[in-house]
């Protein structure tokens, strides 16, 4: 995808975040993210967008603290939040194809200024998702390419770092399908970090989930139960998965 248009859905996603919480309410529950009221999903997303906009803006090349976030509450949060998502997608739009910057996954991108694109239009759209499961609807909908993109994100970026918890004692294999887009990734579990081959590699897969681009996005990033007639084979892999997967 092109750095564009990872800053056009930012754009997107941002303000529909913002409308679904000032619908919400601060002080509502966030069923998805345990402990949290909608106040903390904005205060914690408008510090990453501050925090990512920093990087790019001041081009910043070694890593740093991240921000704090002012105790606001209800239209003073939601004018906070909007101010911060602005200046991220200004900042991103305005900044030279060849900044150079700090990143943190173990992906490659075609450079810094793709990598903070990418990265704040999946961290915004998983939190969008988060304002509608505290207003108690639907999910909207997804480009399926967009989702394929983030389960990539995901699966070879976030995963791959030796933070990730997903571990099994034996090898096991997931393998991971979009019956829309035909993207395949080829999961091995074991005692350390997981190893994703995009593709099907031909390994037998111990447990296979096989869905929509955008419903394996929400599942895979823990916003939809993993669960239901596209998983199959041994499923203590998927409950492995809901339990320790979170970023």
């Amino acid at each position: 995808m092109k750095i564009t248009e990872y800053v056009e859905i930012l754009a997107q996603e941002g303000e529909l975040l913002a409308d679904t919480a000032e619908r919400a309410g601060t002080d509502t529950l966030v069923p998805t993210c345990p402990g949290w009221r909608v106040s903390d999903l904005l205060q914690h997303t408008g510090a990453v967008h501050r925090w990512a906009a920093g990087y790019v803006g001041d081009a910043v090349v070694e890593p740093g603290p991240f921000p704090d976030a002012p105790q606001l509450a209800g239209a003073e949060l939601l004018a906070w939040y909007r101010e911060g998502h602005a200046a991220l997608v200004r900042t991103l739009t305005e900044a030279p194809a060849d900044v150079q910057c700090w990143t943190f996954l173990p992906t490659a991108a075609p450079s810094p200024l793709a990598f903070w694109a990418r990265r704040q239009a999946h961290e915004t759209t998983v939190h969008r998702m988060d304002a509608e499961a505290a207003l108690g609807g639907a999910h909207a909908p997804l480009a399926a390419e967009f989702a394929e993109d983030g389960v990539d994100e995901l699966l070879t970026g976030f995963h791959a770092r030796p933070r990730s918890r997903v571990r099994t004692a034996e090898p096991r294999v997931l393998r991971i399908r979009a019956a829309d887009t035909g993207a395949a990734w080829t999961v091995h579990l074991s005692a350390e970090p997981p190893r994703t081959v995009s593709g099907d590699t031909g390994d037998p897969a111990d447990c296979e989930v096989i869905g929509e681009a955008s419903w394996l996005y929400a599942a895979l990033w823990n916003r939809l139960p993993l669960a239901g007639p596209g998983v199959t084979g041994d499923l203590g892999l998927a409950r492995l998965w809901s339990e320790t997967a979170g970023i």
